[in-house]
């Protein structure tokens, strides 16, 4: 079935349909560029968020980066920003895949559509002119005809008038006669017209009008072909970048499993642990002694009659204790105030005769005196803090760590430059044995220039060997002191002042007796701190957590380390605490602390 046979009286009904059916490729051009335009501002969007929250400084100076949540965040928007990226090849696509080509294939659908739509109306056109050629020619035979049947009826009533004379008779027969010739020519023409014009109806409606309609179907067919294809575009381009999409959401996921908390825990300590050694134990300062002092005595100083020692305790006390801002400390010894002792005091001890109590001459002394007490401000540095080649400004593991990175870099830029040094012989050599190649005496100054680095950096290896080694032996001698402190605890308080020497025992114990000698044995509230050395605690084996291996040469000088050599297989005994320093357990026999950066650690 088609048009030119089903529909050859539908002109102007097909004129209306073609012109519906252009509108909705056109419609559907403007759906399609305006969906891209939405994409467009859709993935603009997405990269404008991307952008406010990736993070604004570089990332080997963000020490966030090194936190999985963080990592996991930046991933995240990274996915997101190649999301975006496949939003814009979606409108891309559609931009030019459908919008540029639908709209051409349009203009050129609303060419042939004119063109085919002109020829009907010239074919109509040549049809309506024949059909007035043919009533023209109608129209004058039937005029004609009358008049020559007029002029024959006049003829004949003159022949039968009795009074009309012979000459009027003959004008009007021959009147008559040449009516009926001129109706005679016009029958010829209006039959001649009318048989023209039947032929050209029957061409226009049977052959002419037929093809232009068949030229119509075909053109709208195409048209409706072409539209369901642009429709089919529409989810093609969608299908184009769902595989990466997927793999864009696949990395989201990917990202939000890679959180793992327990290693930003150990992140955080490996970034901000300083390796200092806990506070110790406060000293009890005896303010009673005033009460008890003969009077003799002529200073508010220790019962042995040393003040230096309290104020070396004091000033031991103060650089200890580091909650300087949720707790008042106590005030220090009367010796160490620099400024003159009330009077009442200024000749010894207060008597019963004096009248005033000693508890509310110390209280007014207390009073008088602002405590200086050190904070975490103290164990940090200021904000003043002069930044050294040693990184001494940090804290001890911090200054490991740093010691150990720019180590790291020095030994391979050394290993660069030695293998440039090593290019640079064999290139000279090349050009040695082939002239032509080259001048070997032009390779001599970058030789010479790579040798200078290399001893340049040698030294400096050293150097940074030299400091890391000190380093590790303060971190390690911190971590000792710790461990003597938490491996035994305090005993309850006794009756004289702890002395804050932890170096001299025997001197402590004696100013002990003689604290205790010059006051009573029941005085309760006073201590006597136990200094322990290094305790030994390898001496129950436990069974092994793990495996580890020596990344690098250890050698263990200090108390309670151990040495290795790189690449030896040691047993782990106890992970690391925070401090920097693992307890592993040689082949050989011997345990002891290595440290955890020289490791790699696998847990059973």
């Amino acid at each position: 079935m088609d048009w030119g046979t089903e529909l050859w009286d539908q002109f102007e009904v097909l004129e209306r349909h073609t012109q519906w059916g252009l509108d909705l490729l056109d419609k559907y051009v403007k759906f399609v560029k305006e969906r891209a335009e939405v994409e467009q501002a859709y993935a603009k969007q997405l990269r404008s968020l991307v952008k406010k929250y990736l993070p604004k400084r570089p990332t080997k100076d963000d020490p966030e980066v090194k936190f999985s949540q963080q990592q996991s965040f930046v991933q995240l928007l990274q996915e997101v920003n190649d999301f975006a990226g496949q939003r814009e090849l979606v409108a891309e696509s559609l931009g030019i895949r459908v919008c540029l080509e639908l709209a051409k294939y349009s203009q050129e659908m609303k060419q042939e559509r004119k063109m085919h739509f002109q020829e009907g109306r010239r074919a109509q056109q040549q049809l309506e002119n024949g059909f007035k050629q043919l009533e023209t020619s109608k129209r004058k035979f039937e005029r004609d005809c009358r008049e020559a049947e007029k002029a024959a009826h006049t003829a004949e009533r003159l022949d039968q008038d009795i009074n009309a004379t012979k000459a009027d008779v003959e004008k009007a027969k021959q009147q008559a006669h040449l009516r009926n010739h001129m109706a005679e020519e016009s029958k010829n023409e209006y039959a001649a017209q009318l048989q023209r014009f039947n032929r050209d109806q029957a061409h226009f409606y049977f052959s002419q009008m037929p093809q232009i309609f068949d030229k119509l179907q075909d053109m709208d067919e195409r048209r409706a072909t072409r539209l369901g294809a642009g429709y089919g575009l529409l989810s093609e381009a969608e299908l184009q970048v769902v595989p990466i999409i997927g793999k864009c959401l696949e990395g989201m996921k990917v990202a939000a499993e890679s959180v793992d908390a327990k290693n930003d825990s150990q992140v955080l300590i490996e970034l901000h642990k300083s390796g200092f050694a806990r506070p110790g134990d406060l000293e009890f300062e005896d303010f009673s002694q005033v009460m008890n002092r003969v009077p003799s005595d002529s200073s508010l100083g220790t019962p042995d009659g040393r003040p230096e020692l309290r104020a070396a305790s004091s000033r031991s006390r103060a650089k200890r204790w580091p909650f300087g801002k949720k707790n008042k400390p106590r005030p220090p010894s009367l010796s160490l105030l620099g400024g003159h002792l009330p009077s009442t005091l200024s000749d010894g001890p207060s008597s019963p005769r004096s009248g005033r109590d000693p508890l509310a001459i110390l209280s007014e002394i207390s009073k008088s005196v602002k405590p200086r007490l050190a904070s975490f401000r103290s164990l940090r540095g200021g904000r003043g803090t002069v930044v050294t080649e040693d990184f001494s400004h940090l804290p001890p593991e911090q200054q490991r760590k740093r010691l150990q990175q720019q180590l790291e870099e020095r030994n391979r830029e050394l290993q660069k430059e030695e293998d440039q040094r090593e290019a640079l012989k064999k290139m000279k050599d090349v050009y040695e044995k082939t002239p032509q190649m080259g001048d070997p005496a032009s390779l001599e100054p970058r030789i010479a220039e790579t040798l200078g680095n290399i001893e340049r950096l040698k030294l400096e290896v050293q150097k940074y060997e030299a400091w890391l080694a000190e380093a590790e032996s303060r971190v390690l001698s911190n971590r000792g002191d710790s461990l003597s402190r938490h491996s035994r605890p305090p005993d309850p308080p006794a009756t004289a002042p702890p002395d804050s020497s932890s170096s001299s025992n025997n001197s402590g114990s004696q100013d002990n007796k003689e604290s205790s000698s010059d006051e009573p044995p029941s005085e309760e509230g006073q201590d006597t701190p136990i200094y322990t050395e290094f305790d030994e605690d390898f001496e129950e084996p436990g069974s092994p957590i793990g495996q580890c291996v020596a990344i690098y040469r250890f050698e263990g000088s200090s108390e309670g380390t151990i040495s290795m050599s790189e690449g030896e297989d040691l047993s782990l005994m106890e992970e690391d605490k925070g401090d920097g320093w693992t307890r592993v357990r040689r082949r050989q026999g011997g345990e002891g602390y290595v440290p955890t950066s020289y490791l790699r650690v696998t847990l059973n």
